[in-house]
């Protein structure tokens, strides 16, 4: 019997894990058929469609606010598309990066850190030659980093908030950071937002986002599954 849609968050770890070993094996079709909705032909324009499906299932209740999917527990839930030898084919974005009234964040209390501090991995295939309705769900696992980790993920974000705080957001690059990097995160490049400029003065520039690079995901996954 396949399961269905939670209709309430978990109450306890264990229940979590439960609901999402339950989906490992199983197809988005599978799910997407459970819970009434079309899988999308293509993710191009709809990335976010496998993480919204797992939410389902799974009881999540943050959405896209600036907390953990699953508040009660502290943990966030992150989808992570491999290919058939298991490495990650993609970034995974953790959240909005702050650009403006960034000078009383410090790493402990970003997003970021409260984000990554317990996470549900929920691998899955993402060769593109796998239409997306018969992708499969891998084996799910739960993972905080280590302390060489943290310390990594804590040294990259201060390296990006300081050029943040100093109004040098647009010198910021994908190729700064060594775990985590920092990219536009926008439908479109037309999309604008406030920033601090290096005057101090408020300037237009595009949203960004916070992201894991590959091989960051790469070593979780190789330590959870050899």
């Amino acid at each position: 019997m396949l399961p269905v849609p939670a209709d309430r968050a978990p109450d306890s770890v264990n229940t979590l894990i439960k609901r999402a070993q339950a989906l490992a094996g199983l197809s988005l079709g599978e799910l997407a058929l459970q819970a009434n909705v079309q899988v999308p032909e293509h993710f191009r324009r709809e990335k976010g469609f496998t993480g919204q499906l797992l939410e389902r299932f799974l009881g999540a209740e943050a959405g896209a606010k600036a907390q953990q999917d699953f508040p009660d527990l502290g943990i966030e839930l992150k989808s992570i598309p491999i290919d058939p030898s298991g490495q990650p084919l993609e970034t995974t974005y953790v959240c909005y990066a702050p650009l403006l009234g960034v000078a009383g964040i410090d790493w402990a209390s970003s997003n970021v850190c409260n984000k990554l501090r317990h996470v549900l991995w929920v691998p899955i295939e993402g060769d593109r030659s796998i239409p997306p309705a018969e992708r499969r769900l891998g084996t799910p696992f739960l993972w905080s980093p280590n302390a060489d980790q943290y310390a990594i993920l804590k040294a990259d974000w201060e390296e990006l908030m300081e050029r943040v705080a100093l109004g040098h957001v647009d010198s910021i690059t994908a190729r700064l950071g060594q775990a985590l990097h920092m990219r536009p995160k926008a439908a479109d490049g037309s999309a604008l937002t406030d920033a601090i400029g290096q005057e101090g003065q408020r300037i237009r520039t595009r949203p960004r986002g916070f992201y894991l690079r590959t091989t960051f995901t790469a070593q979780i996954l190789a330590d959870q599954f050899g």
